[in-house]
């Protein structure tokens, strides 16, 4: 094909440093490249930032796993099963190996170092009226203070007593059995000294006690039943006329941002809030 060129531009070929130009050519610029990488960075920023919560998440629920099962029964896993199982549900869920030492040394009652650790307690009123009570194990109870009550004003919630609308229990998991459910065993969990018995979501027994007889009535209610225990511990459990209900999907994300900050902590061993949503 034939170029055409003008023939002013051809007299000016010669000049140096001329770089031919045409009048009637326009620039051309397109944006929609632009916008679609933007929206395509937005896209990955939102989907990574889920994916951290979730692993933060999935983290501090495996750590738990890890300083129960260490408590109850030892850190020797040639005589603990259970502790054998929730290290190769760390290993598979990728938990770092600091965590996972450090939670088997929180269920001894110590630090990595060997320091005895000291249980601290935060309440708190995180945005949208959610109450919260959030313990951790630690060995710098200076610097966990400080670092969580920061995490949780920046976030706009305030450090003020709320354990009163909670109340505090002892709480014993069973193993699951097949074909059972919490009416066979009433009788046995009031012999027990159990205060309530009901299931949880996987279908495992569970039943609370007040917080001082907890391990007593846990052994005693695995007497009568045969059955074997699977999680131990103090809890708060938010009163029913005092639960809230977060209205979308907005006050959802902004409550899990800052979860998912306080459960980075190490130290962390759980948060108990009075939401009608699981978070």
């Amino acid at each position: 094909m034939a170029t055409i060129v003008s023939r002013g531009l051809l007299q000016q070929r010669g000049r140096v440093g001329f770089q031919p130009v045409c009048d009637s050519c326009r620039g051309f610029t397109s944006y929609s490249a632009l916008f679609s990488g933007h929206n395509r960075w937005s896209t990955i920023r939102h989907d990574k930032a889920k994916n951290d919560k979730a692993k933060s998440k999935e983290r501090a629920m495996v750590s738990k796993e890890i300083s129960s099962a260490t408590q109850m029964w030892g850190a020797d896993t040639k005589y603990n099963p259970r502790l054998t199982l929730a290290l190769s549900n760390a290993k598979r869920a990728g938990i770092p190996k600091t965590v996972i030492e450090a939670a088997i040394a929180r269920g001894q009652g110590i630090s990595v170092t060997g320091q005895a650790l000291e249980q601290v307690t935060i309440e708190a009123m995180l945005p949208y009226s959610v109450a919260a009570v959030v313990e951790c194990l630690t060995d710098q109870k200076a610097r966990v203070l400080q670092d969580l009550r920061y995490a949780i004003k920046d976030a706009g919630g305030t450090v003020t007593p709320t354990t009163y609308l909670f109340e505090k229990k002892g709480k014993i998991v069973f193993e699951k059995k097949d074909g059972s459910n919490s009416d066979d065993y009433l009788d046995q969990a009031i012999e027990a000294g159990a205060t309530d018995i009901t299931a949880d979501e996987e279908g495992r027994l569970v039943i609370f006690t007040e917080p001082t007889e907890t391990k007593s009535v846990g052994e005693s209610f695995s007497k009568l039943t045969g059955l074997v225990v699977e999680e131990l511990e103090i809890i708060w459990d938010p009163n029913q006329d005092t639960m809230v209900e977060l209205k979308d999907e907005t006050q959802i994300k902004e409550l899990e941002d800052l979860l998912g900050t306080l459960r980075e902590d190490p130290s962390l061993r759980d948060i108990y809030l009075n939401t009608a949503e699981k978070l």
